[in-house]
């Protein structure tokens, strides 16, 4: 950049601004002024204040360099030619020279990858003033000294943000800007960190959940506004229902990648639904680096044209194993002799006794009659196995008929049921016992039955009780006998 004898009043208009822009990208310069024919100034304006001479203004801006927009920070030197052609370089220095603390080569880096693209006017001018700044600050008040040659002169900082804050210069929102800026990155800066959290709870196949990707700056706080890329393995992105969260778009269902920006918490959140056993969300972004990185001009005895870029890549990644499904195995048995009972069916319920279980995929299991499903046990063991139940669950097994042979106990009102919870993985076995109907130990003789208790009270009789009460009778006929003969003799 060089002295350029404009006005004071400051902003010319803006031409050649190319619509192409390279985000996190930075130029120095070195050589004559920059009101070269082959030089294409961007987006910024013309501006004084370098020792307060009327005659001088600075351009405080962007350049057009092989239509891509870039910022230069070797103050004074010669502005870019629109053609100039660049290969890999090494770290940014400042003009000097020397190595940029760590926390303005941070800043820098931060600035040219949320800013470097930028179509707004006084922001373009704020960052290069605070390039400037950074890069070509005075050593001491004599580097200042405006009859220094191009290669020697630093920047007047506060000389230039005075002419900005003149009103007269009409560039006041622009100072506003570099205020804006330099607190943005101060509060932003790298290094980032990126971090993918699963769901609190187990996640089962074919149900969504809620997966967050979270961007903090170096001082651990989110930052906002960042683009994240979020890609699914085994699982796809949302739900088809809208995502309220602030800060987030709702991406279409069945999607294996969509990219969102952070909300103001710096996080982005997103429904998984998992198609595999090990579902898999990696977040990617683009993150300012520690330090920028320049690439030199090819023709390095022409002139010291840099260029650094201010980003980096930045992954992470979360994974969970699907919990697997449980088992439920049931057994029906006689409350007597404790072998198997077939026939019997049941239902399988929540822990509630009466809502249906959940099978694996979330989904209630239900009969066609719209009640929990039905099974019935089998002939031989007595037993009936259910599979791919959703685990862990809390269910309860309920009769919900007796089989043949056990209906005397059998109370609707209350049926036998047995309770328990289902593990992933595992198996749980119950036990259902039915009472058997009482079955008569003895039958009376004769065409009419004698009544008797049903299955609560039961009458036996002993051999000798059966003697004696037959001599009774007896004995009571000879009584009666013996009293009719003394009549007939009167």
């Amino acid at each position: 950049m060089g002295w350029s004898p404009r006005p004071r009043a400051g902003l010319r208009a803006l031409t050649g601004l190319v619509a192409a822009a390279l985000l996190g990208t930075l130029s120095a310069t070195a050589g004559a002024p920059a009101a070269s024919a082959a030089v294409q100034e961007g987006i910024g304006a013309h501006v004084g204040g370098q020792d307060n001479r009327p005659d001088k203004t600075v351009w405080l801006g962007s350049y057009v360099v092989g239509g891509q927009q870039v910022f230069c920070v070797s103050f004074m030197l010669k502005a870019p030619n629109t053609d100039e052609q660049y290969k890999p370089g090494d770290e940014l220095l400042t003009k000097w020279g020397t190595k940029l603390p760590a926390e303005d080569a941070a800043n820098i880096s931060y600035l040219l990858l949320r800013y470097g693209d930028t179509k707004d006017q006084n922001e373009a001018i704020a960052l290069a003033h605070l390039l400037h700044s950074w890069t070509a600050a005075p050593r001491t008040p004599a580097d200042k000294n405006v009859d220094l040659p191009a290669d020697k002169i630093a920047y007047d900082a506060d000389g230039h943000l005075q002419y900005m804050q003149d009103p007269t210069n009409h560039l006041e929102a622009a100072a506003d800007a570099v205020a804006r800026l330099k607190a943005d990155a101060e509060a932003n800066r790298g290094p980032w960190t990126a971090s993918v959290t699963t769901p609190k709870g187990d996640q089962h196949l074919g149900e969504a959940a809620e997966w967050t990707a979270t961007v903090k700056n170096a001082q651990g706080k989110g930052v906002p506004d960042v683009q994240v890329k979020l890609t699914a393995t085994d699982a796809t992105l949302g739900d088809g229902k809208a995502d309220s969260a602030a800060g987030n778009a709702s991406p279409q269902a069945a999607a294996k990648d969509v990219t969102l920006k952070t909300g103001a918490d710096g996080t982005v959140r997103v429904k998984l639904t998992p198609t595999g056993d090990q579902p898999k969300l990696v977040a990617s972004l683009t993150a300012p680096a520690d330090r920028p990185y320049v690439r030199l001009p090819v023709d390095t005895g022409k002139q010291r044209i840099v260029s650094a870029g201010g980003e980096k890549e930045l992954t992470a990644q979360g994974v969970v194993n699907v919990a697997k499904p449980g088992t439920v195995q049931v057994t029906k048995t006689d409350a007597n002799t404790g072998a198997g009972v077939g026939g019997a069916v049941l239902r399988i319920t929540g822990k509630d006794k009466t809502s249906p279980a959940l099978g694996q995929d979330g989904k209630p299991l239900t009969g066609a009659d719209g009640k929990p499903a039905v099974v019935t046990t089998d002939g031989k063991t007595g037993g009936v196995t259910v599979e791919n139940l959703r685990a862990p669950q809390e269910i309860c097994v309920v009769e919900a008929s007796p089989p043949p042979g056990y209906t005397n106990a059998f109370d609707p009102q209350n049926p036998p049921s047995a309770c328990g919870t289902v593990k992933p993985g595992e198996t749980l076995a119950l036990t259902v016992t039915n009472k058997p109907n009482e079955v008569p130990r003895a039958i009376p003789a004769g065409d009419q039955p004698v009544a008797r208790a049903q299955g609560v009270v039961e009458t036996s009789y002993s051999v000798p009780g059966l003697a004696g009460f037959g001599l009774l009778v007896l004995l009571a006929a000879g009584l009666i006998g013996f009293a009719a003969r003394r009549a007939s003799r009167r």
